[in-house]
């Protein structure tokens, strides 16, 4: 199932408002006010409000596990990275009062951002694949199963999480085990043992895990678990090592909440390096 326009460009503004709520109750952005990222009114803060009391109503335990039995066999589609990042540039939403950059610039902003501050070849990548999960939508996803603050499922929902208050429409917070601290898991059992909530992270983990080191799985997978890097709201699940690879989903946030600027990279003359750099970790063609 494929998206019409419309629906895609609703899916792209649900997108930057999830993002514009984040720089909200997230400011700091190596002393850029938010203000200098996006310009959205008020009425947006009920788009998200609305958005999340589905995405905290719908994600259950069972709705996880039957996600990943429909997506994790990666059949949709066999790409190219490029053809890929092409592929996500439909979800452009020319709305955004901020940017008209297409994907494809976004996700080179990002990268370009760690590669100006010396970082490791692999890392670079990361901050060019992070956000390619997205392509659910393209796969008819609804927009609270792709993006969103990410969180456990199968324990208790913890009140940390963003409006934690729509949980209670879910029916696991009344659930005799997924209701309680550790549900179905036990004390730092690691985050390797935990299913997350489905969405965009969880995709393109599964897509990437053969092919880059841990340090940039993490930060794939758990970038928008803000619950945890942010709030600490479930140290009782995070093993030790859970605790040294968040660093770098740490080093990484920052990269991906606050590079947006309004000068677009040239794509043209970054496409050779990027395309190296994919040949050094990715086969010629990925499986989605």
């Amino acid at each position: 199932m494929s998206l019409s326009l419309r629906d895609q460009s609703e899916a792209s503004r649900m997108m930057d408002a999830w993002e514009e709520d984040i720089l909200k109750r997230y400011p700091e952005g190596g002393g850029k006010h938010r203000q200098a990222f996006r310009n959205y009114s008020e009425p947006s803060r009920e788009t998200v409000k609305e958005f999340y009391r589905q995405n905290h109503a719908y994600q259950t335990y069972d709705f996880v596990l039957a996600k990943k039995a429909e997506f994790l066999g990666l059949h949709r589609r066999t790409m190219s990275l490029w053809d890929a990042v092409s592929f996500l540039n439909t979800l452009v939403d020319d709305s955004d009062p901020d940017t008209d950059l297409d994907q494809t610039q976004h996700l080179l902003q990002t990268s370009e951002a760690i590669r100006a501050d010396g970082h490791p070849d692999w890392f670079v990548l990361t901050g060019f694949l992070h956000d390619l999960g997205k392509v659910l939508c393209l796969f008819g996803e609804p927009q609270w199963a792709v993006v969103g603050d990410t969180f456990p499922v199968g324990c208790r929902f913890s009140d940390k999480v963003v409006y934690p208050e729509y949980f209670d429409e879910n029916p696991d917070s009344k659930h005799d085990i997924y209701s309680t601290t550790y549900g179905i898991y036990t004390p730092h059992c690691g985050l390797e043992n935990v299913h997350m909530s489905w969405g965009h992270d969880e995709y393109i983990y599964h897509v990437m895990k053969d092919y880059l080191p841990e340090e940039g799985l993490y930060m794939l997978r758990y970038h928008s678990f803000y619950a945890q890097h942010r709030e600490h709201g479930y140290d009782h699940l995070m093993s030790r090592h859970d605790h040294e690879m968040f660093r770098w989903v740490d080093a990484f946030n920052p990269y991906d909440l606050y590079s947006k600027a309004a000068e677009p990279p040239n794509v043209q003359a970054l496409r050779p390096y990027y395309e190296d750099l994919a040949a050094k970790f990715l086969p010629d063609e990925i499986s989605f």
